[in-house]
């Protein structure tokens, strides 16, 4: 079986584009042909190559924002493609972001179309990537597309740097801490527990339960790494089934303090990658499918298709959006202004920008709400420890002092 693009006019007279899959050419259009279709093209579609430097290709969204603002750069002024690409290749610092370059320019000079150039490599360039490119090849404002692309590149660059900053101090701190830990427990405690069961004095129970947990990690820690990697193994799996996707998803927004984040930031991606779609002539429909697929969460992901079905019936966009009670009301109310306006484009980037801010502020907020709680539970932890072996001094030195 082989998967094949077609294209094809309704009753409506509506041009249709999809993908399907068949044996060769003929089973498809005789398909095409038992929906009452009239069939325009029907090709292969181009191989996906697998490039051998891992997902992405080596290749950073810092990268390709860089890549496609110097491209739309030399478009603009007036640069024949292929040596728009020959001149992009010999600047690109990566080594294997060159090889991609290179091979996409030969392609071109092939035959292909730059976005057909482009699919053959969707391990570095995204659907919505290759959509926003062939809106722009289609309608002749290509480096305007780009333009618009090497933006949304860099904002989404951007709010992920934030997150990953905000994230890091907790995590450090959190290792440190599991580490010291895990330091006192291995090497600290065995000798202070050889010396209390020496003197033979009854323990307190904090000092008991921390020499068992002494014990338990180092009789036991090879079944603790094989319990912790097992449990990696086993989310890594479910999150990849189609209902274990749904469920962490799920979860992820209903989460105290980082759900309405990760809200946040999934509706601004929807928000501007709908907006920069839209803005660069994608229709809406496609434009939602290849949205559905770039918000980052499953239950949103589901909410923007059960929405394109209702839209493809002739509703506006923001009555089945709100139906789906997953979107906040004044994301729904934003976009029904801007469909009464005719500009929902912008109306769209106008809400994404909103929520990039909600996204810093929240950022803030977490921060200032985790820092002092790392620290807290260290010092708790660290101290529980201290405190747990200096607990049998007092009664030794007592019983010395008696005797």
């Amino acid at each position: 079986m082989q998967i094949f693009i077609w294209k094809g006019v309704n009753a409506a007279g509506k041009e249709i584009t999809a993908e399907m899959e068949a044996d060769n050419e003929e089973q498809v259009i005789a398909a095409l042909r038992r929906r009452k279709l009239k069939v325009v093209s029907v090709r292969k579609k181009p191989t996906e190559l697998k490039l051998p430097f891992g997902k992405g290709g080596g290749v950073s969204v810092k990268d390709l924002a860089l890549f496609t603002r110097q491209f739309a750069t030399m478009i603009n002024a007036g640069l024949p493609l292929d040596q728009c690409l020959t001149i992009l290749t010999k600047q690109a610092e990566k080594e294997s972001f060159q090889k991609v370059i290179m091979k996409i320019n030969q392609e071109v000079e092939k035959g292909s179309t730059l976005a057909e150039a482009l699919a053959k490599y969707r391990n570095v360039f995204t659907e919505l990537y290759i959509n926003m490119v062939k809106a722009g090849e289609s309608g002749g404002i290509l480096d305007q597309i780009l333009l618009r692309l090497s933006e949304y590149l860099e904002k989404s660059a951007a709010l992920k740097r934030k997150v990953i900053a905000a994230l890091m101090y907790p995590a450090v701190i959190s290792l440190v801490a599991i580490g010291a830990a895990t330091f006192l427990l291995v090497f600290i405690i065995p000798t202070f527990a050889a010396m209390f069961t020496s003197f033979g004095a009854k323990l307190p129970m904090l000092t008991r339960i921390v020499m068992g947990l002494s014990d338990i990690v180092m009789g036991y820690w090879w079944l603790i790494v094989g319990g912790i990697v097992g449990l990696v193994f086993l989310y890594r799996f479910y999150s990849k089934q189609d209902s274990g996707e749904k469920v962490i998803d799920k979860m992820k927004i209903k989460m105290p303090i980082f759900g309405d984040m990760i809200l946040k930031m999934s509706v601004a991606r929807f928000t501007r990658t709908l907006g920069t779609l839209l803005g660069s002539g994608v229709p809406i429909i496609e434009g939602l499918i290849v949205t559905a697929k770039t918000t980052g969460n499953r239950i949103i992901g589901d909410a923007i298709l059960a929405a394109r079905v209702s839209i493809a019936e002739g509703q506006t966009i923001a009555a089945p959006l709100g139906r789906t009670k997953v979107f906040p009301p004044m994301v729904i109310q934003m976009i029904e202004v801007g469909e009464q306006t005719g500009n929902l484009d912008e109306m769209l980037l106008k809400v994404a920008d909103y929520y990039d801010e909600e996204v810093d502020t929240a950022i803030g907020g977490l921060m200032s709400v985790i820092e002092p709680v790392v620290i807290i539970v260290m010092g708790v932890v660290a101290g529980t420890m201290v405190i747990s072996m200096y607990l049998p001094l007092f009664d030794i030195i007592n019983i010395a002092g008696k005797a």
